[in-house]
């Protein structure tokens, strides 16, 4: 089964598609019919606190999936989440500094 998979270009993977797939449930939950994705960028860059809001369900996500992999004794699978959480992490961190 895939999702057993103990691989760390898999953790990857997971680690980097799962916030991406949480940013896209945020905009189509909170501002799909009425905002296009560019103005969902532009209401982003001018409203930095919402950087937050949505990165916090990215890394959230991530933290379960993490969690799930080590409890189930999926070592490498786990260290690849972490670390694209990490990533995740910092990005959001300077991104906020930035704007």
């Amino acid at each position: 089964m895939t999702i057993k998979k103990d691989n760390l270009k898999f953790g990857f993977i997971l680690g980097f598609f799962a916030p991406l797939l949480s940013i896209t449930i945020y905009y189509i939950v909170k501002f799909y019919p009425h905002f296009s994705v560019r103005q969902f960028l532009n209401f982003l860059k001018s409203n930095p606190g919402q950087i937050t809001a949505l990165a916090v369900p990215c890394l959230v996500l991530n933290i379960a999936l993490f969690t799930f992999y080590i409890n189930s004794h999926l070592d490498r699978t786990a260290k690849g989440i972490f670390a694209t959480t990490i990533v995740y992490a910092i990005s959001t961190l300077v991104l906020k500094m930035v704007l």
